[in-house]
């Protein structure tokens, strides 16, 4: 079994559990391929099998060889990861390095068991849609997609935007607001929460669309079906606004033209089989818990 690496940085503190990694990935016989940048990171610092090391660079070198690839870091690296396994259906197992890890759920305490998982095959991969980004003008090279979300927001310094938000053509709303977000289900814990929006479950077949700081109070997070085609039309004062897709921005002009809809492929996420969606929810947001003892 072959496993690509990936990661952007490890504090040299983890690095320890980084050659723990090694060494259980050599004692299962999995051969692993570091992503280049990773490998000098830590060649210094971790010691690795006699044989010669596998690496990659590019999305190109993950080859019909690899069965998984491991994402250490946190959530944020994970959605890297994304862009770089793109439409091959390799699973990714994220090990958790950061802090709050919806995505990267599994402790780097677990590091063993995640290990011995993938050797017996005794782990559940969970199907996550994408959302993807059609433009009038060529926008984030061969990766127009996202896993959390799509956002239009203001430049920093610049007044509010009017978004004239449309479904399959017909009109929605006009969002007098910072910006506005679009996410999956896999997004609704991320960006759009901390908006106001709702939590929906990862197999819902659904955006959530969630403006941020809006002019009107009245205005609400609203749920719909991934099958329409959400187009938006931006007004503002300033010739620019930012468009997002997860931690990836562009500044576009304002008479650009924008729609998303749900991404031809979905990307696979492996969790162990005792850690679930609503195992993550309780976790994750402290739920059931009283802060005050």
């Amino acid at each position: 079994m072959r496993v690509a690496i990936y990661s952007r940085v490890i504090d040299q503190e983890d690095h320890s559990e980084i050659q723990d990694l090694f060494n259980e990935l050599y004692a299962q016989h999995i051969e692993p391929v570091i992503y280049q940048p990773f490998f000098e990171q830590i060649i210094k610092s971790v010691k690795f099998s006699d044989h010669n090391i596998n690496t990659f660079s590019v999305s190109d070198d993950l080859d019909e060889s690899i069965e998984f690839v491991i994402s250490l870091g946190g959530d944020g690296t994970l959605l890297d990861t994304v862009t770089l396994v793109r439409s091959k259906n390799i699973p990714i197992l994220g090990i958790n390095f950061g802090r709050l890890g919806f995505l990267a759920s599994i402790g780097k305490e677990e590091l063993k068991v995640a290990v011995a998982a993938m050797s017996s095959r005794s782990f559940v991969v969970d199907k996550r849609s994408l959302i993807h980004l059609d433009a009038s003008s060529h926008l984030f090279g061969d990766t127009p997609y996202a896993l959390n979300e799509f956002a239009i927001h203001k430049t920093d310094i610049s007044p509010m935007i009017k978004i004239h938000t449309y479904l399959n053509g017909e009109f929605l709303n006009t969002y007098w607001s910072d910006g506005l977000i679009v996410s999956t289900p896999t997004g609704s814990t991320g960006y759009s929460l901390s908006c106001g929006g709702p939590i929906v479950f990862p197999e819902s077949g659904s955006f959530v669309i969630t403006p941020v700081a809006p002019h009107n109070l009245n205005v609400r997070p609203i749920v719909v079906p991934d099958d329409n085609i959400i187009s938006f039309e931006v007004e503002g004062r300033s010739d620019n606004f930012i468009c997002a897709l997860d931690s990836r921005r562009e500044i576009v002009p304002r008479n650009i033209q924008l729609a998303v809809k749900r991404e031809k492929f979905d990307v696979s996420i492996v969790r162990l089989n005792e850690n679930n969606f609503l195992s993550t929810l309780r976790n994750k947001l402290s739920w059931g818990l009283d802060t005050r003892n």
